[in-house]
């Protein structure tokens, strides 16, 4: 059984700074996630780590501002999410998510295109002008 806690979320002002953490439990994909949704929006993928050569995918509205990593022991799984100069469109819940569904169409081994198995249960990022 896997499961994702999150944590890390709160209210800052804009150009402010926010860390983002979550922890894994159980077996845990080589891709990992974070995912946000705001209110009235589609749920948007920020962010994404492979583990088999720490390749990485940032969405373009959040390159250069955040920075996805994790932290993998023999008896902890964390994956974190850096996010600097915050903007009030980055307001959102944000979800840590691991294990994609591949199907049919190959979009690549960590793709926020793919649904997720294993979601956590969300942390609240909200951003102030």
């Amino acid at each position: 059984q896997v499961q994702l806690v999150e944590s890390g979320g709160g209210s800052v002002q804009a150009g402010g700074s926010l860390r983002l953490s979550c922890e894994a439990s159980g077996y845990v994909s080589l891709c990992m996630g974070w995912f946000r949704q705001a209110p009235g929006k589609e749920r948007e993928g920020v962010a994404t780590i492979y583990a088999a050569g720490g390749s990485t995918y940032y969405a373009d509205s959040v390159k250069g501002r955040f920075t996805i990593s994790q932290n993998n022991t023999n008896t902890k799984n964390t994956l974190y999410l850096e996010m600097n100069s915050l903007k009030p469109e980055d307001t959102a819940i944000y979800y840590c998510a691991s294990d994609p569904a591949y199907g049919a169409v190959w979009y690549g081994p960590c793709s926020t295109a793919y649904e997720y198995n294993y979601w956590g249960q969300g942390t609240q990022v909200t951003v102030s002008s």
